[in-house]
């Protein structure tokens, strides 16, 4: 088991950066492809980023691309998401995750079974 709590969001002008920080309560972090999901006001949840175990393989949806970096030190159990050139559009309640099924990660969130409270993200136009 782990529990997972988010940190590090707030409010952004567009164009502003944020980093998320996603800190696990206990070294099992390591045996878990993490992931970023975010849900904005009336939209169903979504995915944003995902990292495998080691960290060597990452997945983003098509949105954050070249604007998103997930990132991993598993020496300090926490994962990491690097928002920059955040638009409006980005305004939303972000979570992390820990995959219990897959090793790689993956952009279905059925497979994230330990899920953070979220941390909520606005930008201002």
């Amino acid at each position: 088991q782990v529990q997972l709590v988010e940190s590090g969001g707030g409010l952004v002008q567009a164009g502003g950066s944020l980093r998320l920080s996603c800190a696990a309560s206990s070294r099992t972090f390591i045996r878990y492809a993490m992931g970023w999901f975010r849900q904005a006001p009336g939209k169903d949840r979504e995915f944003v980023a995902a990292i495998s175990r080691s960290g060597g393989t990452t997945y983003y949806e098509d949105s954050v691309k070249g604007r998103f970096t997930i990132s991993r030190d598993n020496a300090k159990n926490t994962a990491y998401l690097q928002m920059n050139s955040l638009e409006p559009e980005d305004k939303a309640v972000y979570y992390c995750a820990a995959n219990t099924v897959t090793s790689e990660g993956s952009r279905w969130s059925g497979e994230y079974f330990y899920w953070g409270q979220g941390t909520q993200v606005t930008v201002s136009s």
